[in-house]
């Protein structure tokens, strides 16, 4: 669980953008952690977390691209059903709100890359660091499952 920089880029609703933006990255060999797309009528968003988000900050720019960064909390979940519904309970029952989110979906039995927009993200690492109800935590996982997720 960690801070991490998302990078928000503002994209005409053409054919190619996206194919563009994701080429400059490719091209200078920085990867994609993860990214969601939401779209309008006229343009859209791309959110995206990169390994080397300062370095894809620059190389973003210098293509042209209108780009903002926040703050996000991304958290590794295990690849199985309820991580990530447990991690939103536990923020929703501390009245932290979730502006949104989103996650990769990671290999089976593996792990999975979960994305959250919060307004109070250091008071979130706290809840959820000390919450032992956590996805990654044995007493999330019904015993019965124990097994199968070690």
């Amino acid at each position: 669980m960690r801070i991490a920089k998302q990078l928000s880029i503002f994209l005409i609703n053409q054919p190619g953008r996206l194919a563009a933006v994701s080429a400059s990255l490719a091209k200078e060999k920085i990867n994609i952690t993860a990214l969601t797309v939401m779209d309008s009528t006229e343009h859209g968003v791309l959110r995206l977390v990169a390994e080397e988000p300062e370095r894809a900050l620059k190389v973003l720019e210098k293509n042209g691209c209108s780009v903002t960064q926040t703050d996000i909390l991304l958290l590794e979940l295990p690849n199985r059903p309820g991580a990530f519904a447990s991690v939103a309970k536990i923020l929703a029952e501390s009245h932290i709100n979730i502006d949104y989110a989103y996650c990769t979906s990671g290999a089976p039995g593996g792990k999975t890359t979960a994305i959250f927009k919060v307004p109070f993200i250091e008071k979130a690492i706290k809840i959820l660091a000390g919450n032992s109800r956590r996805p990654e935590h044995d007493a999330a996982v019904p015993k019965s499952q124990r097994a199968a997720h070690r």
